[in-house]
């Protein structure tokens, strides 16, 4: 039962796992709706990809947000991964999913699937209500399509088109050290393709692609990282349960 509301400078958790890389999460969402915010550290400027519900200032609470210019990377434009980027002076997303961005709604961002009080451990302040949650518009200042590249001076991440999960739904790759920000196209867990705008044939043929990227490290956008072992067995794992009898093919 929920008896309690927290400060906001205890709602966010930052962790460093090295490669210059940090992991910032909402610590008081229950895990399965938590979304993984990832701070990535350039020599010219920093990279954040997605940036969590946006109920809890991010730039107010985690000083490695403000300390250096930054761009803030949306994987793609659900609510979980979008509501602080209007904290932002520069904004990426896919094309498909500008408009989003822009004009961000219950039902574009699935917030009227997901947005409950029960997704909350602790609430973000003691007279939160889920039903007065949105997500501010934060209108793109660059559209990203397959094959851009995201530069950090020292640290270049390529964007690759993965749609299935939503139409504008990227990984970010980094070739030299074979890392890459899968956002939800693939984590540890429950694959998600039931939204209003997902596609399952999209889908399968991103998680076909993803085989041929040689990653050694997945940060993903939900749940833990893991390697390319684990990588290659979720693949599978959602190619073939989409392509068993009965299941479904197209956009559901």
């Amino acid at each position: 039962m929920i008896t309690q509301a927290v400060t906001g400078n205890k709602w966010y958790e930052t962790k460093k796992l090295g490669d210059g890389i940090s992991l910032i999460r909402e610590s008081h969402i229950k895990p399965f709706y938590r979304c993984n915010i990832w701070h990535v550290r350039g020599r010219d400027r920093d990279m954040l990809i997605d940036s969590g519900m946006g109920v809890v200032s991010l730039r107010d609470n985690v000083r490695l947000v403000c300390e250096r210019p930054l761009v803030a990377v949306a994987s793609h434009a659900h609510f979980d991964h979008i509501g602080g980027h209007h904290e932002f002076a520069e904004r990426a997303v896919h094309a498909a999913e500008a408009e989003i961005l822009a004009y961000p709604s219950w039902r574009n961002t699935v917030a009227e699937t997901w947005v409950s009080d029960d997704m909350f451990v602790i609430p973000p302040s003691a007279d939160y209500k889920a039903a007065d949650y949105e997500v501010r518009p934060a209108p793109a200042t660059r559209l990203l399509h397959e094959g851009d590249v995201i530069d950090l001076g020292d640290r270049h991440f390529e964007i690759i088109h993965l749609p299935g999960h939503s139409p504008g739904s990227i990984a970010l790759w980094e070739e030299a050290t074979a890392i890459l920000f899968s956002g939800d196209v693939v984590y540890d867990g429950e694959l998600l393709d039931n939204a209003y705008h997902s596609n399952v044939e999209h889908y399968i043929a991103s998680m076909e692609r993803l085989r041929d990227i040689p990653a050694r490290t997945v940060h993903a956008g939900h749940f833990t990282s893991f390697g390319r072992d684990r990588l290659l067995e979720l693949i599978d794992d959602y190619v073939a349960g989409r392509r068993a009898p009965g299941c479904p093919s197209s956009q559901r």
